[in-house]
Order: structure tokens, then C-alpha cells, then sequence
């Protein structure tokens, strides 16, 4: 995974029944594995995992994929099957994320009780 302010570049499935999420090292990578499959996942994917969001598309809060719903949406549970259809069919996006999301400065502000 990346750290803050670097792309986080991915690959979005709309399926039927929920949304799933493939995280790839770059664009890249994932054209030249479609033009040639040849070149092994482990050079496309970042992290071989397969998220799904709950149909919040994207963005939204992602947990590991159940073999259970890899079943349903896919009809097999075997992740290799599965992650080789998201790559095919998914969307690729990217986007980047700030380093700190919490309060900048605790001491200043509504934050604070009992001044």
C-alpha cells in the first residue's frame, strides 16, 4: 500500500451485487499484462488481495472479499480466476491521499475542552 500523497492506482469492478477493488502498481504494468499475458500477476497487482466496498463504488471503505461472494458475483471462489477477470473487465483509476487527516493542530480550536 502507499503512504500518504502518493497515487494509489487500482482497478474497479462494478459487479452485479457488490463493487470489488484490485490495487496495481501502475498503468503501466496493467496494459502491458493485458497485451501479454505472459507477464505474471505478481508484476501487475500491488498486494494480492481482492477488496469489494458494499456497492459504495471506489471510494468507499473496503474489506477482504468473502470466497463466499467471490462465488456468487464470479461463480468460483478461486482468487487467481477472480482477480485475472477484475484486471480484464475492471476500470483502472487513480487518486491520491493526503498524508494527515486528522486535526492539524489539537490545541487550537473546538477541539479542545476545558480552556
Amino acid at each position: 500500500m502507499t503512504r500518504g500523497n502518493e497515487a494509489n492506482s487500482k482497478v474497479f469492478y462494478k459487479g452485479a451485487n457488490d463493487d470489488f477493488v484490485v490495487f496495481v502498481d501502475d498503468i503501466a504494468s496493467l496494459k502491458n499484462w493485458r497485451n501479454d499475458r505472459s507477464i505474471p500477476l505478481a508484476q501487475v497487482v500491488n498486494g494480492w488481495k481482492i477488496f469489494v466496498s458494499h456497492r459504495h463504488g471506489a471510494q468507499g471503505l473496503l474489506d477482504g472479499a468473502s470466497k463466499g461472494l467471490l462465488e456468487s458475483e464470479f461463480g468460483t471462489s478461486n482468487e487467481d480466476d477472480v482477480m485475472v477477470k477484475i484486471l480484464e473487465r475492471g476500470e483502472y483509476q487513480t487518486s491520491v491521499s493526503s498524508t494527515h487527516q486528522a486535526d492539524k493542530n489539537v490545541n487550537k480550536g473546538p477541539s479542545v475542552i476545558g480552556r
